[in-house]
């Protein structure tokens, strides 16, 4: 049973979000909103294998460009409607999460990341030499976005609030994943895992399920970054987006759920905004990391937690 006091917080978080087009001024920064729902989607996929399975993944970014290509190559190639592509894409990349994941929990620590990276590269390197396919270094342009329902998705506005909705349904189902008796049993295989199997759990069976979940709402993430873009390139599917994802996942706060979306706006906000205005700006976010890690261990969303419940005790002995 969720609290009354939980409950607030999300109503209050969910109107925030929702008023952004209202207040951000222009285009530019509803568009820059957008792109942070889009990654913290992809974030939020991640973190279920990182921060509630202890799976840390390098090759995540699979998921996101296999969706993306697929999309893009069915309504372009195959001739089929936005819904029809979408579903045969996200039906793809759930079925290479699941074979994925058999190859990848063969092995457990830096065993399961460095076959994770691996097998994201295999097809980085795929995405650039099948160019009847892919386009190759071109990479597949010209997708028009989809109107549901007959909602015009063109404007920045009409986007933004359609990856709204689907970010709050991705929130809503991972929450619900993972706070399920079976992402009981996820933490569980995470922290105890010989303790797991003595109680008679399939502790291989548990991460591979996790695993796939994981790869399907990456491959949602695949299917907005895709129509946002109008445009796929290899560049989706590269070592630098599973570092991002990772560190969206690192610097917001592993196994929380709003943690995901904090990293994301972190990130985005560097590359497009700061970026503007400092040279360097790689280096500051660097150091930003390394400031996160230094004193807040655990992540902006626990750490801003830890240190609010601090000063409400403080505050609360004061007043006495």
């Amino acid at each position: 049973m969720i609290s009354p006091r939980v409950l607030a917080r999300l109503a209050a978080e969910a109107i925030a979000l929702a008023a952004v087009p209202l207040v951000a001024g222009n285009d530019y920064y509803v568009n820059l909103g957008s792109q942070v729902l889009i990654a913290a989607i992809f974030a939020m996929s991640l973190n279920i294998l990182v921060g509630y399975g202890g799976m840390t993944s390098l090759g995540h970014a699979a998921y996101l460009g296999v969706s993306a290509y697929a999309t893009a190559w069915l309504a372009q190639r195959m001739g089929m409607g936005p819904l029809a592509a979408g579903a045969c894409a996200l039906a793809i990349t759930t079925l290479l999460a699941a074979f994925y994941g058999v190859l990848a929990l063969r092995a457990s620590g830096l065993g399961f990341l460095m076959i994770t990276l691996a097998l994201g590269q295999i097809l980085w390197g795929l995405a650039y030499r099948w160019v009847a396919v892919t386009g190759g270094d071109n990479g597949l342009s010209g997708l028009a976005r989809p109107a549901p329902f007959g909602w015009d998705l063109g404007s920045a506005t009409a986007f933004y609030y359609f990856s709204l909705a689907v970010f709050g349904i991705a929130f809503a189902a991972i929450g619900l994943f993972v706070g399920s008796p079976f992402g009981a049993s996820l933490k569980g295989a995470r922290d105890q895992p010989r303790r797991m199997r003595a109680l008679g759990y399939n502790v291989w069976l548990i991460r591979w399920i996790s695993f796939v979940v994981s790869g399907f709402w990456g491959g949602v993430a695949g299917l907005l970054y895709v129509y946002y873009n109008n445009f796929i390139s290899p560049h989706a599917l590269s070592l630098t987006q599973s570092a991002e994802a990772l560190l969206m996942v690192i610097a917001g706060g592993p196994a929380t759920l709003l943690g995901p979306l904090v990293g994301a706006a972190l990130v985005i906000v560097m590359k497009n905004v700061v970026s503007a205005y400092v040279e360097r700006w790689t280096l500051l976010l660097g150091a930003v990391f390394v400031a996160i890690v230094i004193f807040l261990p655990d992540g902006l969303v626990p750490g801003a937690q830890r240190l609010w419940a601090r000063w409400a005790s403080r505050r609360g002995k004061g007043g006495r």
